[in-house]
């Protein structure tokens, strides 16, 4: 369909809600005004329901290709679309890692033809593939991800002077994982000495410390104000950290940004005695006190994205003892509705979810008309009924891996439409085009 006309919706953008009617033609938002009076291929009567620009992921692991046992692009993306997600950045810690410029063409490849959302992939960083590393083009790729901590293969950047070259030498936004290695296989091999093979989930955030991140994210901090990098550390996970950032500046001028993820404003350290495996992620779920610091650092500024990091495995893999299980959680189809859950509790505004799950990640990306719902930006779009509870459960669920951290959990708020593109890709529960999403471009 060319057209669709959303009438009478209470238009959450830009620090404001007005009740508006939206005209979306050939992919583009064409028209937003108090009442516009034409015929439409689709029209959506909205009254009562919010519209927001939709979230845009810049952190997630959709494990392909080499572990689509786990997950996949196409059920992945599925997921999202149907969380209110409609782009998202995509890890390299594939099988293969992406670390050369022809695996990092093959997955958007392979997106192009399955990805119901918009997408993008972070081309890797190791000790040694520096040359393929500035090669990549800032124009369409969203950034380097640097794993200054454990990771999957050969992406464990330990070498000093390997980092310091990233730092000094990369073209585009630098993305870092931040735990220290040597912390925590000292903390590790402190608890095998003392309990064996009986570790067990909740010490998972003592092996894997605060300290570990502090250390870790304050180097990368020295290093991009060193090199004047731009900077962008993720998934913070202690209130220390909060203060390595600025928000005395605006986001347009910072060259060190923040990402908070969904998992670590929710859960903390009280809930490993019923969660275990299915909340260790890396870095750790903590205390109380790091969980009311991040979403802190998140309102005020210091911290300016949230995100998911999103990383499934099956539900073989989890329940295994702690020291085999994986550490990651699948996230994409649950996170906006958490955010929406935080706002019925009174810990965030609407403004603030479209802020920091939008219009941030697209500052901060320098994404090409996305993010802000504009007249002549991308209709990347989802509705929302703030009053139309729902309840987690594994039969809903529809990532790959089959199950949810959230499990249980019942929502006050749910996704009733999701606009990819311009094209209709979700109603009511039901996948409704056959059309793909779109690979994001950057303005570099």
């Amino acid at each position: 369909m060319n057209t669709i006309l959303i009438k009478a919706v209470s238009l959450v953008n830009e620090g404001k809600i007005t009740v508006s009617d939206l005209l979306v033609k050939d992919g583009f938002i064409e028209k937003i005004a108090p009442v516009i009076d034409r015929s439409a291929d689709l029209e959506i009567n909205a009254e009562g329901l919010h519209l927001l620009p939709g979230m845009i992921d810049d952190q997630v692991h959709f494990r392909e290709p080499g572990l689509t046992h786990k997950a996949d692009i196409f059920s992945e993306s599925m997921a999202a679309v149907a969380g209110g997600i409609t782009s998202f950045m995509e890890m390299p810690n594939t099988v293969p890692n992406t670390l050369s410029q022809d695996l990092l063409a093959d997955k958007y490849q392979i997106a192009s033809g399955v990805s119901l959302a918009n997408y993008s992939f972070f081309m890797g960083a190791s000790n040694d593939n520096i040359s393929e590393v500035l090669k990549t083009d800032p124009n369409n790729v969203c950034g380097i991800k640097v794993f200054m901590g454990s990771s999957t293969g050969n992406m464990l950047v330990d070498n000093e002077t390997v980092l310091e070259n990233i730092f000094r030498e990369a073209p585009m936004l630098v993305a870092t994982h931040c735990e220290d290695e040597q912390t925590i296989r000292q903390n590790l091999a402190i608890y095998r000495e003392k309990y064996g093979d009986n570790i067990t989930p909740d010490m998972h955030p003592l092996i894997r410390s605060a300290e570990a991140c502090y250390k870790s994210s304050s180097l990368a901090v020295e290093l991009a104000r060193k090199y004047q990098t731009r900077l962008h550390i993720l998934h913070i996970s202690t209130a220390r950290e909060v203060g390595l950032f600025d928000n005395t500046i605006p986001l347009t001028e910072k060259h060190i940004t923040a990402e908070a993820c969904i998992h670590h404003l929710w859960f903390d350290d009280s809930d490993y005695a019923a969660k275990g495996n299915w909340i260790k992620w890396n870095p750790a779920v903590k205390t109380t006190a790091d969980r009311q610091g991040i979403l802190r650092g998140l309102l005020d500024g210091h911290i300016d994205v949230v995100a998911t990091d999103h990383a499934p495995h099956t539900i073989a893999e989890k329940k295994q003892p702690y020291l085999q299980a994986p550490s990651g959680g699948p996230l994409v189809q649950h996170a906006l509705p958490a955010l929406l859950e935080m706002y019925h509790q009174g810990k965030i505004s609407l403004e603030q979810i479209a802020e920091k799950s939008a219009h941030n990640v697209a500052t901060c990306f320098n994404i090409d008309r996305r993010g802000f719902i504009r007249e002549g930006y991308w209709a990347d779009l989802v509705l929302v009924n703030l009053n139309d509870p729902f309840r987690v459960t594994r039969a809903n669920t529809l990532y790959k891996c089959g199950w949810s951290p959230f499990e249980g959990q019942t929502f006050q708020a749910e996704i009733s439409h999701t606009i990819v593109s311009g094209n209709l890709a979700y109603q009511k529960g039901r996948f409704t085009t056959n059309e793909k999403g779109q690979r994001l471009a950057f303005n570099r």
